[in-house]
């Protein structure tokens, strides 16, 4: 990445800062919120927990080039994670039509759902508001329109999240960091998923 654009999303950085969030900690229960497909159809993210223990994995979109690396790189636990009796949700600001034209989405086998209306994000603690000279700039200077990729005027973005939920919905693990930049490694996530019974 040049770096300009990470300048770019180093300002994305700055905004996250500013954020008096609380996110969601180990021991919590995850709220009862709807999402939506990517054929924007609604489901209760509790009904789709409650079917195995699950990682939900919050990126900021399909725009973001550090969410897209981490999203194939999570491909390769996939296997693992279906062995462990685990599924992986991926949620974002992307609206339904948006989350088809992911990078790399037909290398993904996982499930990506749409928090558009940031709902989810808020919920869990972790939404924070980009601000409006940013927003101008995403999409004059580098083309990143965040309206048309969530659909929605809020300009607001999740901190990039991993949650590992049991089929009770309780948090049995946490790991929230406002550093777009840093994501938890793949490996970690199938670490923190074995190390507990479902």
């Amino acid at each position: 990445m040049n770096r300009t654009l990470s300048l770019l999303f180093a300002g994305t950085l700055l905004a996250a800062t500013q954020s008096n969030s609380a996110p969601l900690k180990e021991g919590d229960s995850i709220p009862d919120v709807k999402l939506r497909t990517e054929t924007n159809r609604e489901v209760s993210l509790r009904k789709l927990v409650a079917e195995k223990p699950t990682v939900l994995i919050f990126y900021r979109g399909g725009w973001c080039p550090f969410c897209t690396r981490h999203l194939s790189d999570l491909v390769g636990i996939e296997q693992d994670l279906e062995k462990a009796g685990a599924q992986l949700l991926a949620i974002s600001m992307d609206q339904p039509s948006k989350l088809r034209e992911t990078p790399n989405r037909d290398q993904l086998g996982y499930r990506l759902l749409s928090d558009s209306e940031a709902l989810a994000a808020k919920a869990f603690g972790i939404a924070f508001q980009v601000e409006d000279d940013l927003v101008k700039k995403y999409k004059e200077s580098y083309q990143i329109d965040l309206e048309a990729a969530s659909g929605q005027t809020h300009h607001i973005l999740p901190h990039p999240a991993v949650y590992v939920a049991d089929r009770n919905g309780r948090i049995r693990f946490a790991y929230v960091n406002p550093d777009y930049q840093v994501r938890l490694e793949p490996a970690k996530i199938l670490e923190r998923v074995k190390g507990f019974q479902p």
